[in-house]
């Protein structure tokens, strides 16, 4: 007997950093905060991690829509969004890359577009180890979840 896979929803927010490194924590926040605002049948995957890799574009695989959320330090406050379009990245490595590299794993791998992604890269100020967010960017993801709310609501 097989397993049949379960499906995966039509739309996925996936936020990376880490949690011990101030405002770095902004994607994994954000993604915590999203969840805890979900309705239960919402048809939406959460996903946290502290970098991107190469196996998350598996990840990809059934969407319709992705939302990728990340800190930045050289966005404007108290957020930006990108429309991203798969690349290949100079940086590369299979420890850590872009969501366009990652877009770009996904179309080497499946031989297909990927699905609509946009970047939320959230303002931070500091990413030193131990500290927590700071208040500025805690304002900042506020902004930043009122807009991923609405962008999770346009589908519904």
């Amino acid at each position: 007997m097989t397993a049949t896979p379960a499906p995966v929803a039509p739309l996925l927010v996936f936020g990376w950093g880490n949690l011990s490194r101030g405002d770095d924590a902004l994607g994994p926040l954000c993604i915590e905060r999203l969840r805890a605002l979900a309705a239960p049948a919402a048809a939406v995957d959460y996903l946290d991690d502290y970098q991107l890799q190469i196996e998350h574009a598996l990840d990809l695989v059934g969407r319709q829509r992705v939302l990728f959320v990340d800190a930045s330090l050289s966005c404007r406050a108290p957020f930006e969004l990108t429309q991203l379009h798969a690349a290949p990245d100079i940086s590369f490595t299979t420890h850590a890359l872009s969501p366009q590299a990652l877009m770009q794993v996904f179309c080497d791998l499946r031989g297909e577009a990927p699905p609509s992604c946009t970047l939320l890269a959230i303002r931070g100020e500091r990413f030193e180890l131990g500290t927590p967010p700071s208040h500025a960017a805690l304002a900042h993801l506020a902004a930043a979840l009122a807009w991923a709310t609405d962008w999770l609501d346009a589908d519904q």
